[in-house]
């Protein structure tokens, strides 16, 4: 039986060589690849950009204080747009020109306004640089926090991110010299400058470092509590006044002054 070969096929002249075309594909195939991952990519960085810009919603519930103008609520740090209190460790001075812990005034006066009208609820407005919630907080009763502490001379308005929002509020304080305004004081923002070690914000909320001062000063101490008949001078009755919990007490009439029978 003979067979009968079918006659070899010629590739046509003009044909590119069979490892040019291999070569052109195998290019291709990466280059699609390539373009693919690149793309990949640049999904996943939009998808993390849109997550990371996601605008949180509010926060409710109590707050913890951190200090005058921050609080802490559900561990999340929160911080008042607009506004700036006296650092934790920062003393200022009172009418007669004795210095006291505005810082922790402050946070106490922050403390009493909250606990008044539970819970406070926070709208977010953007994230600060030690990565705190900055936002607009208002207390139960709607009464907006950050002008309360303005208005009361519990802080001072802050122009570089509130473009003046509590300008009227801060001189109301001023004129009526309540707060900080009673005497003497640096404004937060230089305070901080002039004192690296405080710049960064305050670790611990107020009910963990000064519910009860165990403080002590050339042999003073808060504890036991005193009273002006158990208080040799006027000098040692403005620390107590100032440095101790129970020291308003002895400023019956609000002045600023302790025991006035002393001074």
């Amino acid at each position: 039986m003979a067979f009968r070969l079918s006659p070899h096929r010629r590739r046509p002249r003009n044909a590119p060589p069979r490892r040019v075309v291999f070569a052109t594909v195998a290019a291709a195939g990466a280059l699609a690849a390539l373009t693919a991952i690149k793309h990949a990519d640049s999904f996943h960085e939009i998808s993390l950009q849109n997550l990371a810009s996601t605008k949180p919603a509010p926060i409710t519930g109590v707050a913890s204080i951190i200090d005058g103008d921050t609080i802490e609520v559900h561990g999340q740090r929160v911080r008042f747009n607009g506004i700036d209190a006296p650092e934790s460790r920062q003393y200022c001075d009172d009418a007669k020109g004795f210095e006291y812990p505005c810082g922790r005034r402050s946070a106490e006066a922050l403390d009493s306004f909250l606990a008044a009208s539970r819970p406070v609820q926070c709208t977010f407005v953007t994230w600060d640089r030690y990565h705190r919630f900055v936002g607009d907080c208002r207390r139960a009763d709607g009464t907006r926090v950050a002008t309360w502490m303005v208005e009361h001379g519990q802080a001072l308005d802050w122009p570089r991110y509130s473009h003046g929002a509590y300008a009227a509020q801060q001189a109301k304080a001023e004129a009526a010299k309540v707060g900080l305004w009673v005497g003497k004081f640096e404004p937060p923002w230089d305070w901080r400058a002039s004192h690296s070690d405080g710049a960064a914000p305050s670790g611990q909320p107020l009910g963990i470092i000064g519910r009860k001062l165990v403080a002590q000063s050339g042999g003073l101490s808060c504890e036991p509590r005193r009273y002006c008949s158990q208080i040799s001078s006027c000098e040692d009755a403005q620390w107590y006044l100032h440095n101790c919990s129970w020291g308003r007490k002895l400023d019956r009439d609000g002045d600023g002054v302790a025991c006035e029978t002393l001074c």
